[in-house]
């Protein structure tokens, strides 16, 4: 999905959108409180820690997901993703396998995740989790699910991109919100903020953790570069490149979870020839390139880093306190 242009502008044409728009908002969200207080969530075996935002579009919280598991690990945990699997044609419950998954398959995310942990794909959240007990893994990383309620949660944590906050802060189709903020962050453990920025979190009471996405890639430094992307905010993938040093030449947007032709590829291995200059693409993105279109093209790690790793280690000790220890971010 391609943020519409009227959920960021400022002209007569937009204000006019967004008011005809946020009455279906208001039943979006609703709908959203209805769930919840329907929702008769199963409790796993496992400890369930949700990664989850309010918006459409990139937050950070992937990177977030990952930080997490590999805090989980350092203190000896077991754990697992769960996803829906976005995009992808496997309904799940089943354990990705990276080496036979593609994203058309389980979809991008999963992918990415499965560099660092197993993951399970279930469009049935339940049932995800049944079977990660069945597997004997001791906590699940949810990625996404704050608006999910098939499952108790012991921890849920909120990821909001501090720069762009909640955007106009109209519900969908009115704005990028899947519920208003006072009502989802009244759900939320902590607020994870990523990146500079400071924008206002209602009435909210509990942690705000603050992150940075970060990049050792000193190897872009003075280097020309095609970059292209297809996530929730390419304009951070491509401002990322410049703080690196690299010379971006040409810089291509995509929608997110954008699924790429070999036509395509081809069109900007043929710009980056003309430039003389390397393709350069997120993981995420380079993930949901076919294996015989990855050739010739470079991808740019990120990884979230806490500022006060001592507040995340808290948020940890505080859901498991019988392990002690640290946790690493």
């Amino acid at each position: 999905m391609r943020a519409p242009e009227f959920w960021s502008s400022p002209d007569l044409t937009a204000r006019l959108a967004i008011a005809a728009l946020t009455p279906f908002g208001w039943l979006y969200g609703a709908s959203v409180a209805w769930k919840a207080h329907r929702a008769v969530p199963h409790r796993p075996a496992a400890k369930v820690i949700c990664i989850g935002n309010l918006t459409a579009g990139g937050s950070g919280k992937t990177p977030v997901a990952l930080a997490v598991a590999r805090a989980l690990m350092a203190r000896g945990l077991k754990p697992v993703f769960l996803t829906r699997g976005y995009r992808g044609r496997v309904a799940g419950p089943a354990f990705v396998d990276p080496a036979a998954n593609t994203a058309e398959d389980v979809g991008d995310e999963p992918l990415l995740l499965a560099r660092a942990a197993p993951v399970i794909v279930s469009r049935n959240r339940a049932a995800g989790a049944a079977l990660a007990d069945a597997n004997g893994f001791d906590a699940i990383v949810m990625d996404d699910g704050h608006q999910n309620f098939d499952l108790a949660k012991d921890l849920s944590l909120v990821v909001v991109d501090a720069q762009t906050g909640f955007g106009n802060r109209h519900i969908l189709p009115a704005g990028p919100l899947r519920e208003s903020v006072g009502q989802g962050l009244a759900r939320a453990d902590a607020v994870v903020l990523v990146g500079d920025g400071a924008p206002p979190l209602a009435d909210f009471r509990g942690p705000v953790l603050r992150a940075h996405l970060k990049t050792a890639d000193a190897a872009l430094s003075g280097r020309r570069v095609v970059a292209f992307a297809g996530i929730g905010r390419p304009e951070k993938f491509f401002d990322t490149l410049k703080i690196l040093g690299a010379d971006v030449r040409d810089a291509r947007r995509y929608a997110d979870h954008h699924a790429y032709t070999a036509a395509e590829i081809a069109r900007l291995h043929c710009r980056a020839r003309d430039l003389e200059a390397l393709l350069v693409t997120t993981e995420k993105d380079f993930v949901r390139l076919a294996p015989v279109l990855r050739e010739g093209i470079a991808a740019l790690p990120v990884k979230a880093e806490f500022d006060e790793a001592a507040g995340f280690d808290q948020l940890l000790a505080r859901l498991l306190p019988q392990l002690g220890g640290q946790a690493g971010s």
